[in-house]
């Protein structure tokens, strides 16, 4: 017979006797099965479960994690753990912010460094709830008692904590995410291998670590082809997706080195991925979009080129596709090519006026949050050439603070220069902002 945990079962009895509940009144009000209700009560033929510890104290008028520290004994015994019991009472823990009986359990169950399965599974579970920050501490807790370098969990618990770290804008925190998690990507399962290079070229797309990028470009490539058609590997979306994308980060970085007609090659082969088999309804679909995107990025290349008769057209197919990220992408290529070759696009920002305000909601998008940086600055230097000092002078100012917040500080620098450049049409309450906002970043 098992020993009864007493002081949990005495706390809830005192509480039913309070409120002058029996258990037949309690059980029909938690909605717990009378005889599981007395039998966990009694200790006698099973556990508490934390769903019917959660039932009860909500009935009784607690808050969650009423009683959690003396759940404890329900999870753990001198003779055993119980997984069943302890991986739900951690989410919970988690979910709830009870650190200090989140404590209390990992020391003991980290007695047996096996146990550490129980950790990883706890972690799993708060990521796929969608509570990516609090399994972060789990997966740390993971990497630092997983001893082989070659496990699965361990390479598992690098990935999600790439993924968890990567979702801001701080450019310095991104690259030490990616540099901590590049030995592993190889370890993963391969269902996750994809997804995994995937992110890590999107990660140093964001950073302008253009070698990076082309490395791991490549290798989505690679072994996207290597896995398609291959039925016992089942990555998020079809191997062409990651296909494409190899192909559309290695003409990404070949345009942002201004090798346009080399970045054209590229853009070509994936606005044309037909070819690729076996294609079903998902692939067809994932060629479709790739198509969307060549054609898009092909107007961006006629920009940068200078063919400035391509505008209009360009403009139009933009607000065709109705996609902010769209927007701002092409509003790049076409204000800096409006800049290097000298023509007036005041038309296609009016046009966009409604969508330019909307950039900054790009604020936890790394990517997005670099091409609003971008436009940003292109449109300080489309204004002064234009003579409209006011507004370059605005632009700058609002570029230096996104450069601060994103960590850039190579951009920054760029901005700062071009501040000072022009300084002597800023008024006394911009002076005052920009010196205000430089002392914070010293």
């Amino acid at each position: 017979m098992r020993v009864v945990n007493r002081s949990l079962r005495w706390e809830i009895e005192d509480q039913m006797k309070l409120h002058g509940y029996n258990i037949n009144q309690l059980a029909e009000l938690t909605g717990i099965n009378p005889g599981n209700l007395s039998s966990a009560l009694n200790g006698i033929s099973r556990s508490m479960t934390i769903n019917q510890l959660d039932a009860l104290g909500k009935i009784l008028g607690k808050v969650p994690g009423w009683l959690y520290e003396l759940y404890t004994e329900e999870c753990i015994s001198e003779e055993r753990l119980s997984r069943p019991r302890l991986v739900p009472y951690l989410v919970r823990c988690a979910e709830v912010g009870r650190h200090d009986c989140i404590d209390a359990v990992v020391s003991k169950i980290l007695d047996n460094p096996k146990n550490v399965q129980i950790i990883f599974a706890a972690a799993e579970k708060l990521f796929h709830k969608g509570k990516q920050k609090e399994s972060e501490r789990f997966y740390e807790l993971v990497v630092q008692n997983v001893k082989d370098s070659f496990s699965e969990m361990l390479a598992m618990s690098h990935y999600r904590l790439f993924t968890i770290t990567t979702q801001g804008t701080d450019v310095e925190k991104n690259w030490e995410a990616v540099i901590r998690f590049d030995p592993f990507r190889n370890r993963l399962p391969e269902s996750y291998c994809l997804d995994a290079l995937l992110q890590l070229a999107r990660t140093c797309y964001s950073l302008k670590k253009w070698n990076k990028v082309k490395e791991y470009a490549g290798e989505l490539v690679e072994l996207s082809t290597v896995l398609c058609g291959d039925k016992e590997v089942a990555p998020k979306r079809h191997p062409v997706y990651y296909y494409g994308m190899g192909l559309l980060y290695r003409g990404a970085v070949l345009e942002r080195q201004g090798l346009y007609e080399q970045s054209k090659k590229y853009v070509r082969s994936y606005a044309d991925l037909e070819w690729l088999e076996p294609l079903d309804a998902s692939g067809q679909k994932e060629v479709e979009q790739f198509k969307v995107w060549g054609k898009a990025n092909l107007y961006t290349l006629e920009m940068l080129t200078g063919n400035k008769s391509m505008v209009n057209e360009y403009a139009d197919y933009l607000e065709s596709l109705n996609r902010l990220n769209d927007v701002v992408s092409g509003l790049n290529a076409i204000i800096a090519s409006a800049n290097t070759y000298g023509f007036n696009v005041d038309h296609v920002l009016a046009r966009f006026s409604s969508s330019i305000a909307r950039f900054d909601l790009f604020n936890h998008d790394p990517i997005l949050a670099e091409r609003h940086l971008r436009y940003r600055y292109h449109k300080a230097i489309y204004d002064f050439n234009k003579g409209r000092y006011e507004n370059g002078v605005k632009e700058t100012l609002l570029c230096i603070f996104l450069c601060l917040d994103m960590k850039r500080y190579e951009d920054l620098a760029r901005c700062i220069s071009l501040f000072e450049k022009h300084r002597k049409y800023a008024s006394e309450e911009q002076v005052q902002c920009y010196e205000s906002i430089t002392l914070w970043a010293d």
